[in-house]
């Protein structure tokens, strides 16, 4: 520079960038004002799955009892409780907030270990509130009713916490109890009402709620004395049992492992409060749990599923965008001609994004917050459990939060950067944006195609490349991870490359009627409006067909897993009902009931009875003390007791294969499927029968073959796993014992008697759960002292809950006393497909709401085109019709490829996972969907596109 003048500074002035942004922002604060309706939809797009994805994980963690809350309505005011823990062996560990879970074990059981009982185990210096549960009835129609009852002093001020008056007074009286809301409601009961009950007539003065359990239980809780010696004999003790403490000190972790390794368990206030590290909730040689790959392909598929609904979000809101950012258009271009640069142009646009995007995850959050505080207000004022207090989740809050907002940003910058790169002088002249050249971006889609083929592969084939199911279960969640993320870059590079494909169909629609061909040509002219409609159904639709296939699939393996008590509405009635030992030790006779007098008591209380069978076994088990009361060298079967139970075994190698942690190789081997493959059986596991017995419990007739070989001594099997070279092995096993079986490692009973048996085998229609069955004469030949052990009810459809009521009061009236059920075989319903079509109608429901969104946006866009034609004398039916046809093409397109971006993926997350073997894929929904999508937005077209426009004012330059 000449001397005297001073050098040009062209840096930045400092402080521009914030500047920049200011105005940017304000003029996107006034735009937003200015369209109120777009700008509020826009934010209900944002917010609501914002508050969805908020107040379910409110709920979620409300559902989950803080360590305070466990204190307070488990134990009270006490410092610890004591109760019986189930434990293997003395080398076992509570979890510190469950006292009824074992958590650490070597799981080896000990032959000599004996559980102590909780009160001998009680530290000194306490005062101990012991809570005893009992087995109670009460007269219901002249037959017995089972009620539940505690003995406790439940209004103690130490179980302040757990034990609620809530209306009423306390007992004073040595007849007067409390009862629970549930009990009253029940039987019909006011307070001051008595009640006759097995523990005597009592008279309930006031209701109780316990804060562990629901309001509709139903509950007498009774106090010491009160009590009849028999009826508390009949409670299993200690089982029945627990004792809390009141007093100053706290019970340690070290006083719960020395009662753990004695088979108590604790709930220890200061523990629950305080728990130990992890180091110190293990014991030595603890067996190590597998992974578990069922919750991580859970979470995957719900990942995918959030993954995809956040991307709905976000292609609706950039719908929305993408029209504003239309209309802005001759703004923007005054404002770049005024000097602004292009980053201030996309900085309007964006800021209208993060102004929207802000109010709306901040309103969602709160509203799905509230919401599931409303929830969980209402849940506890009815008395239920299941929630026990409204727990906000501040990490999943926020994730959803960020997610929302980058949803919302992510949506406003493509039509951001599409306005600032257009061309100023045209933008000018004719105040709409002229078309951009749509190379770059049919690039990126196919790149973004391509990766999302690799990812989707790479899942595939690492998720079968893996024989092994333990490491496929390790693999799992990288597997996860690989198909979601192909998903979600599979969907977006579809909505790239939507201009390419409208392009190329529009080449291909001159057969077409009029109103076709102009909607196909005006969608490959006006891309920016057409990419965003096409891209928010093809993200519906996505959700929708992913959605189809994994439930679908879900049902196929609950389908396929389902455990047969019996054929569907068919029930089992025992003829005996054991009793509990008597005072002094000896074990009373069971209680038998006539068959003829049962099957007829359950034929009057039903009117769908089809027909009633007397079903004969072996002598069943009864009056076999097991635990502390077990005693092997004692006979197996005597005058009133029999421990010996019939089943079929094995033969060598034909176990099903299971690998180290106990998960089956290969599920469809045939060794480890049908009747009895996991069962190792019960009294009525072998029958005595014939013919007609095969045909009323197996489903099936029996055949020539297999009557003939009944009739020459052999055993019909319903499972070919257990014969080998026409022969099958009948043990005859005390269950007063337990050991380990050599081959998997499973609990087995010793055996005390084996013979081998000719055999056939014939497969029932439903792997019900019977080994075989022998003719009565076989039965006498090997001494199976065969019974008529129980009555099989067919009925004609399932009961309702009344019905169940009924026979049960009928049943209990046989026996004299209540402990006989009735339960029917619900089975895997034959048809499914209500579900499937339930998830239609809700998913077509959804990318209804995404092609209404996107049609309406288009059509507000495609205003001025529409005046146009009825400025050149277009008829209002061929303007009607040019709306559904858009409509028809736009969702046509999405439902298209949006179906198969949600199909595909969600088979391979199936095939490569542990529920490959229950793959359905719900090809005639899938249709339904495709078709009744694009047909229904078409119609919703029609019906709202008015005849006639409003007058429009001539844009300038035209």
């Amino acid at each position: 520079m000449p001397d005297g003048h001073p050098a040009l500074d062209l840096a930045p002035a400092r402080g521009a960038r914030r500047s920049s942004f200011r105005i940017a922002a304000g003029m996107a604060r006034r735009d937003i004002l200015r369209h109120k309706g777009r700008s509020l939809l826009i934010i209900l797009l944002i917010m609501l799955p914002v508050a969805g994805m908020t107040g379910a994980a409110t709920l979620y963690q409300s559902s989950t009892r803080t360590p305070a809350e466990i204190a307070r309505y488990e134990l009270g005011a006490t410092q610890a409780r004591f109760s019986m823990l189930p434990v293997p062996n003395g080398e076992s560990l509570q979890d510190p907030l469950n006292d009824t879970l074992v958590a650490s074990s070597t799981g080896i059981p000990d032959p000599g270990f004996r559980p102590t009982p909780p009160e001998e185990l009680l530290p000194d210096g306490y005062e101990v509130l012991p809570l005893r549960q009992l087995k109670l009835t009460t007269p219901v129609g002249g037959a017995p009713a089972a009620l539940q009852g505690r003995e406790v002093d439940a209004l103690n001020p130490a179980f302040t916490g757990r034990f609620t008056l809530l209306a009423g007074r306390p007992p004073a009286g040595t007849d007067e109890v409390l009862a629970s809301p549930g009990l009253l409601e029940r039987f019909d009961v006011r307070l001051g009402q008595a009640l006759t009950t097995s523990a005597g007539t009592f008279v309930p003065v006031g209701t109780i709620r316990d804060a562990d359990i629901s309001d509709n239980n139903s509950i007498l809780y009774l106090r010491d004395g009160q009590v009849p010696a028999t009826v508390a004999q009949e409670s299993p003790a200690p089982q029945a049992a627990a004792y809390y403490l009141a007093g100053p000190d706290p019970v340690t972790w070290e006083q719960v492992r020395e009662a753990n390794s004695r088979g108590v368990g604790v709930l220890s206030r200061s523990v629950v409060l305080d728990p130990p590290p992890p180091g110190e909730r293990t014991v030595p040689g603890a067996a190590q749990s597998g992974s578990p790959s069922e919750e991580v392909v859970t979470f995957g598929t719900l990942g995918l599923m959030g993954a995809l609904a956040l991307l709905e979000v976000g292609l609706l809101a950039g719908a929305a965008f993408a029209v504003g950012a239309k209309h802005q258009v001759r703004e923007l271009a005054l404002l770049a001609a005024s000097g602004a640069e292009a980053p201030t142009i996309r900085a309007v646009v964006t800021a209208g994004g993060l102004w929207l995007g802000g109010a709306a995850v901040v309103a969602g959050a709160a509203t799905g917050f509230g919401a599931a505080a409303a929830v969980v207000w209402w849940v506890r004022s009815t008395g239920s459990a299941r929630l026990a207090g409204v727990h906000p989740d501040p990490v999943l809050t926020g994730t959803a939060m960020a997610m929302g907002l980058l949803a919302c940003l992510l949506a406003a910058m493509a039509p951001a950067s599409r306005v600032a790169r257009q061309a100023l002088v045209g933008a000018l002249k004719s105040g709409r944006a002229p078309a951009a050249g749509g190379k770059r971006t049919t690039l990126a889609g196919a790149v973004l195609l391509l990766a999302a083929a690799a990812l989707l592969a790479a899942g595939w084939g690492l998720g079968q490349s893996a024989t092994d199911p333990d490491q496929r279960a390790g693999l799992a969640p990288l597997v996860s991870a690989l198909l979601t993320g192909g998903s979600v870059l599979g969907v977006v590079g579809l909505v790239l490359l939507t201009g390419w494909l409208a392009t190329r169909l529009t080449s291909r629609t001159r057969g077409l009627p009029l109103p076709l061909r102009m909607a196909a040509r005006d969608s490959a002219r006006n891309r920016s409006r057409t990419v965003p409609a096409v891209g928010a159904v093809l993200a519906a639709a996505t959700l929708a067909g992913a959605a189809l296939v994994l439930s679908s699939s879900q049902q196929a393996g609950q389908r396929l897993s389902h455990s047969w008590s019996a054929l569907e509405n068919q029930a089992y009635l025992p003829l005996s009902l054991a009793q509990p030992p008597a005072p002094d030790g000896s074990i009373p006779p069971a209680i038998t009931a006539d068959p003829e007098r049962l099957a007829a008591a359950v034929s009057g209380a039903l009117d769908n009875v089809s027909w009633t069978r007397t079903v004969t076994t072996p002598a069943p088990v009864q009056n076999c003390g097991f635990g502390d009361a077990a005693d092997p060298a004692a006979p197996v079967t005597t005058e009133t007791t029999n421990c010996l139970l019939y089943a079929l075994a094995r033969p060598e190698g034909q176990e099903c294969p299971l690998t180290p942690q106990r998960r089956v190789v290969d599920p469809e081997d045939w060794r480890c499927r049908g009747s009895m493959a996991w069962d190792q059986g019960s009294d009525r596991s072998i029958l005595v029968g014939g013919a007609d017995d095969i045909r009323a419990l197996w489903g099936r007739d029996a055949g020539a073959e297999t009557i003939a070989a009944l009739d020459r001594g052999a055993m019909v099997v319903t499972n070919p796993a257990f014969v080998r070279a026409g022969e099958a092995e009948l043990q005859g096993r005390d269950v007063r014992t337990q050991g380990a079986s050599p081959s998997d490692g499973s609990l087995v009973h010793d055996v005390l008697i084996s013979t081998t048996v000719d055999a056939v085998v014939m497969e029932p229609a439903v792997a019900v759960p019977y080994f075989g069955i022998v003719s009565p004469e076989t039965a006498e030949r090997l001494d199976l002292a065969p019974v008529r052990a129980g009555v099989v009810v067919q009925l004609s459809r399932a009961p309702s809950a009344a019905e169940v009521d009924a026979v049960s009061g009928a049943v209990a009236g046989v026996f004299g006393q209540p402990g006989v059920g009735f339960w029917t075989e619900p089975g895997t319903p034959r048809d499914q497909g209500w579900m499937a079509w339930l998830i239609v109608a809700i998913s077509a429901l959804v990318t209804f709401s995404a092609a209404g969104i996107t049609t309406g946006l288009s059509l507000a866009d495609a205003r001025t085109d529409h005046a146009t034609l009825a400025g050149v004398g277009a008829a209002p039916r061929l303007r009607k019709a040019l709306a559904a046809s858009q409509a028809l093409f736009t969702a046509g397109l999405g439902a298209v490829l949006g179906t198969l971006a949600g199909a595909v993926p969600a088979v391979l997350i199936v095939v490569s996972t542990d529920l490959r073997t229950a793959l359905d894929v719900p090809w005639l929904p899938l249709a339904a969907m495709v078709v009744a999508v694009p047909l229904t937005a078409s119609a919703l077209a029609w019906a709202f596109t008015r005849a006639a426009l409003p007058m429009t004012r001539r844009a300038p330059g035209r």
